[in-house]
């Protein structure tokens, strides 16, 4: 199971999902729905769509081992409840490791049963974050080439929304 809140997938994630699913025999992408954040660009319901769209059309052969669903609550237990005994992570860089250490170690206690692997994205992606594509895309940024390209139009459609509704705002 590789869980999270994949607002928007990006690049990255699609990296490591596709090599995640080269590993097991499924990959379940589990989109996390439990909050609602104040910065969420999608709802968990647009998130799903959009995650299978992307997967459905990235071309790569492991992609028919991936399924796409939601969970709330604790991933461990999302884990348990569907029987995978692997939990995904991805690391980017350096700075991504402390928190899944004790992610790793966290989920451990709580379900020695379920193992944590981490798995290091492309360098090419290693820059690459949800929060990062939602920053960039609401200031008029090009997400083009960082996520899958019906994310890229998803978001700037939302983004294009948005801005006829909120008042201009933005880094002076």
């Amino acid at each position: 199971m590789y869980p999270g809140s994949f607002d928007p997938i990006t690049n990255g994630h699609m990296d490591v999902a596709l090599r995640a699913a080269k590993l097991f025999d499924e990959l379940i992408v589990s989109i996390y729905s439990g909050s609602t954040k104040a910065n969420a660009l999608f709802d968990p319901a647009e998130r799903i769509e959009l995650a299978r769209q992307a997967i459905a059309e990235c071309g790569d052969p492991n992609a028919s081992r991936i399924r796409i669903e939601t969970f709330s609550g604790l991933a461990v237990e999302h884990a348990r409840d569907i029987g995978a005994g692997w939990i995904v992570r991805g690391l980017r860089a350096v700075s991504d490791f402390e928190y899944e250490f004790k992610y790793a170690h966290m989920n451990h206690h709580l379900a020695p049963d379920v193992e944590v692997v981490c798995l290091m994205t492309s360098s090419r992606h290693s820059f690459i974050s949800s929060s990062f594509i939602r920053e960039v895309a609401s200031l008029g940024g090009d997400v083009d080439g960082l996520v899958p390209p019906n994310i890229a139009e998803a978001v700037h459609r939302r983004v294009s929304t948005l801005r006829h509704v909120l008042p201009a705002h933005g880094m002076a």
